[in-house]
């Protein structure tokens, strides 16, 4: 087998399900199919059981998932060496980020690439945390108290978040209004959102939830709009002057910003320039991130 047959046992090893191995992979799920037919035909073993809930490995399948998840951490651990001697400020610098950090500090990256365009960045914009172990990003902006073992980084900051409403939704609701009151915003029902659930219904019990969407612009139009209550990182909501804080802090949810990758791409001189003016950049920021505290 070449490594090309192992990516496609590998992917269907991690993720289960053909459409969800098609989508890592970028193919479509009939082609996972045939691939994996072709690899069981020519090894002449079965790799996985298919059952309901998805496809299970057998133990022929599990052995050789980990061999190639060994192969895969040594291909991607050569090119970070490679890629680490790099010496020159140009080529392609693959960076993540949630939504909202990029749409409240624009300047921090448009202010990186006007002072070195040499450097293309590709950025990704995404709620989903992204591997930088296998590769999908070179850096990433990631809130996490904890950051996972076996990446370096710096910590920038730490965001804190707060209920706001927009001032026409508050003067509709009237004085004196309680949190269970208003209107929420809520996520997608295919979204765990157990965590909201649980807060509103200690919080405000019964309180009615008037939007669900998983989409954060969605959202965050929602909420200018007068539709409902959600919860943003201080620094939006502050930075809106149609919105208010209608008293509900997230102290237990406040995340710490870390500018994270992975050790052998440190040196990396497109890696390490971007992390120390994402630092830099942050720096004047510190008491907007913290809401003000």
């Amino acid at each position: 087998m070449d490594w090309d047959d192992l990516r496609y046992v590998l992917a269907l090893h991690r993720e289960k399900t053909l459409s969800d191995a098609a989508a890592t992979l970028g193919v479509s799920r009939t082609t996972v199919g045939r691939r994996l037919k072709e690899a069981e035909e020519r090894l002449g073993v079965r790799l996985f059981d298919r059952t309901e809930e998805g496809f299970a490995a057998t133990a022929a399948g599990d052995e050789l998932a980990e061999t190639a998840a060994r192969l895969e951490a040594e291909i991607h651990m050569t090119e970070g060496r490679l890629l680490g001697r790099d010496a020159e400020l140009r080529g392609r610098l693959r960076v993540s980020t949630v939504d909202f950090l990029f749409a409240g500090f624009p300047e921090v990256f448009s202010s990186f690439i006007q002072r070195y365009p040499g450097v293309e960045v590709t950025l990704g914009v995404t709620n989903v945390q992204v591997s930088l172990l296998r590769r999908e990003a070179d850096v990433a902006l990631r809130l996490d108290n904890n950051p996972a073992e076996g990446l370096v980084g710096r910590r920038v900051g730490r965001l804190q978040f707060e209920a706001y409403a927009a001032r026409s939704l508050v003067e509709r609701v009237g004085p004196g209004a309680t949190l269970a009151d208003f209107p929420w915003l809520h996520s997608d029902e295919r979204s765990d959102g157990r965590w909201l659930d649980n807060w509103l219904a200690r919080n405000a019990p019964g309180a009615r939830v008037s939007l669900r969407s998983d989409d954060f612009a969605v959202r965050r139009r929602a909420l200018s709009a007068g539709i409902g209550v959600t919860f943003l990182a201080c620094f939006d909501g502050d930075a809106d002057p149609g919105l208010v804080r209608v008293g509900a802090r997230l102290s237990e949810e406040a995340r710490d910003l870390w500018v994270l990758t992975l050790p052998e791409l440190r040196n990396n001189s497109r890696i390490r320039a971007f992390m120390d003016h994402v630092y830099e950049a942050f720096k004047p920021h510190q008491r907007a991130l913290e809401g003000g505290s």
